[in-house]
């Protein structure tokens, strides 16, 4: 047999539920559950909205620019692809401008990467990182191995540039390709959650708005009176914060522009873009390093500059600089094919690599700028957007609590005339 409850607690539930029963009684619950109402939505209000401001400032502070430097990082290793194959067509010893770009390739992929990786602690880009900070000495190894037979006149040189490459090709880029991948899913992540309906604040807030509704129909039966002016200004107070809330939000969602023409979706085109480009590039050198059959450095040319059109008419439409300036070493690569085709070896050899202004060269330059200045304004539209984004929330989570601070207030300023009357 339980223990019997003293005598004391009996009483005192007994009187709570006969006071609870009368006008009093429901009077202080109702004020009780809705200051406590308005106090939780408040706070899980306040709690969402500082939330897609703290995202904002943390893709402004750290995932944009860690994209970036993903990106970069692919550029700067296709970079230096591209330049070690050009230093191995020069012959002998390759002219200092051609050593200094693929030297501050190999730094600019060194930086980068330590870049691309800060902050980032989950196993999968621990082991990336590993694989390319113990590849890169290797391609670089291999790149020098190349430079002194070449140096010397050695066939077997070719060989070893040509292992250089695939290691840079099979698993360099391939491993920073993930990881521009994976960075740049972070920032449409962060995105879509700064621009989404903060489902849990409407909520609370409905729920308070539902409660001064049924609060009011009480103290009509219970007291005969049609208004109380604590219980509207609480439900006002939520209004406020309700529309402030979904307003803030749909502000910063416009600002973001996540749609398929925003500066989010030609920031990652033109990324992919200029990375197309420095692989059609290796592409187009590697054939002559060859020296045989180019039927499948052509077609790999071709798919890369195929995907690299259909990625700037996508970010940029028909018709831009960039677009142009692809179109023209297009045709620079044609008058090298040619001229490798009709055994002019020679004439290829200068069209690749020449200092000339129709050289393949100097034209791949100009496509490498106008992409370079195309991403930078993409990428300065994106990080306005995302601080535009920030600006219409900034206020959001103070004037949510505030509100609902204020609702829990006027409840109380409300609802203790009516009490008084009992008491």
């Amino acid at each position: 047999m339980g223990a019997r409850v003293p005598a004391t607690m009996r009483r005192g539930a007994e009187w709570s539920r006969r006071f609870a029963a009368t006008t009093p009684g429901v009077v202080s619950l109702i004020a009780v559950v809705s200051v406590l109402l308005c106090l939780v939505a408040g706070s899980i209000a306040a709690a969402q909205l500082d939330a897609k401001v703290t995202r904002h400032e943390r893709v402004l502070g750290h995932t944009e620019p860690v994209a970036f430097a993903a990106q970069r990082l692919y550029v700067a290793l296709s970079a230096a692809d591209a330049a070690a194959a050009e230093a191995f067509l020069s012959g002998g010893i390759e002219s200092p401008a051609i050593r200094a770009r693929y030297r501050q390739a190999l730094a600019d992929a060194a930086a980068a990467l330590a870049e691309a990786t800060t902050g980032a602690g989950d196993a999968r880009t621990r082991e990336i990182v590993a694989r390319i900070a113990a590849d890169l000495p290797a391609f670089a190894g291999l790149v020098e191995t190349a430079r002194a037979n070449n140096r010397q006149g050695f066939p077997v040189g070719s060989a070893y540039l040509r292992e250089a490459s695939a290691l840079m090709r099979d698993s360099l880029l391939a491993d920073a390709e993930e990881l521009s991948d994976a960075r740049f899913a972070e920032v449409r992540a962060e995105q879509r959650e700064i621009a989404a309906v903060p489902v849990s604040s409407v909520l609370a807030l409905l729920a308070v708005l539902a409660a001064a509704g049924f609060a009011s129909a009480v103290l009509v039966r219970r007291t005969n009176r049609w208004v109380n002016p604590g219980l509207v200004a609480a439900g006002g107070a939520a209004v406020l914060a309700l529309a402030w809330a979904l307003g803030s939000t749909a502000i910063a969602g416009a600002a973001l522009d996540n749609d398929s023409s925003g500066p989010s979706v030609r920031f990652e085109s033109l990324a992919q873009a200029r990375i197309l480009a420095q692989q059609a590039r290796t592409d187009e050198t590697l054939q002559l390093i060859v020296r045989g059959d180019i039927a499948d450095g052509e077609k790999s040319y071709e798919d890369h500059l195929a995907a690299l059109r259909t990625n700037l008419a996508a970010a940029l439409g028909p018709g831009s600089a960039a677009a142009v300036s692809v179109d023209s070493w297009n045709e620079g690569h044609r008058a090298q094919v040619e001229a490798y085709r009709s055994a002019n070896f020679n004439a290829a050899l200068n069209q690749a690599i020449g200092a000339g202004p129709q050289g393949s060269a100097e034209r791949f330059a100009a496509v490498d700028r106008a992409l370079g200045a195309d991403l930078a304004a993409a990428r300065a539209q994106l990080r306005d957007g995302v601080n535009d984004a920030g600006d219409a929330l900034s206020w959001a989570p103070a004037v949510a609590l505030l509100a609902m601070l204020g609702a829990a207030g006027a409840v109380v300023v409300g609802l203790w005339p009516r009490l008084k009357e009992f008491l």
